[in-house]
């Protein structure tokens, strides 16, 4: 039996949701692989910079981060933390190496950026021949070296723009698989047999009006009540559904509050799917994951893109934009002249139904495309 390590990082939800996704995937399908998913931050604890200097980690900063909304100035950040990885490369080697020795991986596969230089040498260094493999769980890069570095490993691409990233950076051609775009849990692809109207009544939703999920990812984000407001106050016809991910402070003062419209308030969730089949368009931030989410329940977008948006995020509006799977605003103080936009005559169904053609199986492909890379380097 093969052993498969997955490598994340729980700074933001993305990567553990993508990892926890693609490890459900490969043991639904019965591979004869034993899969561990590891933390690289309880690997790189030691030499934690951010503990040392103010006593939280790296991903609890990153975290509080996204909790306040406070990404202003966030490409800056990120060339910081990025110097800083440089000058701790030596000694993150030498701890993920130790790691690799002892746990003696068939292959290793990262779902993190930034760190792909310190885990590709550490796994060439400690275990020669086991391969190393990178899948973007955006759908492109941001360089230089937020993703793909210029070092001998396989990449997984969700996108026609990573693939050429990727070439441009001298990454031969057997060494780039592309995938049809990014993972999300397998949930997503599962019929649901239960019937809209009366879940909505449920729920406590009118079954007929139109209805908005607005979802900021697992931290959420103080803008969801600001939508919540703007939206209520609009006189559109609509309904909300708020999720607030694990700010548990923000889902009970919304709880909390009176609505003209009809309103549903949930804190963190796995049954995105569900609230996802009940909506009939999405309200967020650009993320990877949550697009993906959306569009494969169908869902038209409205996203936000300016000076606090997350860099890694920004080509995400650019692709939007192409495909015309959403609107793009420059500020939430707009939500209302995006949703009466999304709803204009013939807009509404012209984007629901480009948001229906885009195909993504990223999660049933993954697990191929690794046991392809398995059965190559055993060869070799």
């Amino acid at each position: 039996m093969k052993t498969v390590d997955l490598i994340y990082h729980e700074a933001g939800g993305g990567h553990c949701a993508s990892v926890t996704a693609l490890r459900d995937m490969i043991v639904s399908q019965g591979r004869p692989w034993q899969v561990r998913m590891v933390n690289l931050q309880e690997l790189l604890d030691p030499i934690d910079l951010g503990r040392k200097l103010t006593g939280r980690r790296i991903q609890d900063i990153y975290a509080l981060i996204l909790n306040n909304g406070m990404t202003l100035g966030a490409t800056a950040l990120l060339r910081v933390l990025q110097t800083l990885i440089r000058i701790y490369h030596r000694p993150a080697l030498r701890l993920v190496e130790k790691h690799w020795r002892e746990s003696q991986p068939d292959i290793v596969v990262s779902l993190v950026p930034h760190f792909n230089r310190v885990l590709c040498e550490s796994v060439r260094n400690a275990q020669p021949g086991v391969p190393f493999v990178n899948i973007l769980t955006d759908i492109a890069d941001f360089p230089p070296r937020f993703w793909i570095e210029r070092q001998d490993q396989y990449l997984i691409c969700g996108s026609q723009r990573a693939v050429e990233q990727a070439r441009a950076l001298g990454h031969s051609p057997e060494r780039i698989f592309s995938a049809s775009g990014m993972i999300i849990h397998p949930r997503f692809y599962e019929p649901l047999r239960v019937e809209r109207r009366a879940e909505r009544q449920k729920l406590s939703l009118d079954p007929e009006r139109l209805t908005g999920l607005v979802m900021f990812g697992g931290q959420g984000s103080p803008v969801i009540g600001q939508i919540a407001d703007r939206l209520d106050g609009s006189g559109l016809d609509l309904q909300l559904i708020l999720i607030c991910g694990r700010n548990e402070n923000q889902a009970a003062n919304l709880r909390g509050r009176k609505f003209r419209m009809p309103v549903r308030v949930e804190a963190y969730t796995r049954e995105t799917p569900y609230f996802m089949y009940l909506s009939d368009f999405f309200i967020g931030k650009p993320g990877p994951g949550s697009l993906r989410e959306a569009l494969a329940m169908g869902l038209p977008v409205i996203v936000e893109r300016n000076a606090w948006t997350l860099p890694q995020e920004r080509y995400n509006t650019e692709w939007i934009k192409e495909n015309e799977v959403g609107v793009v605003v420059r500020n939430f103080r707009e939500i209302v002249a995006a949703v009466k936009q999304l709803f204009a005559p013939d807009q509404f169904q012209r984007f629901r139904a480009n948001a229906k053609k885009v195909k993504n199986r990223a999660v049933f492909e993954i697990p191929e495309i690794l046991a392809k890379i398995l059965e190559s380097s055993q060869a070799s």
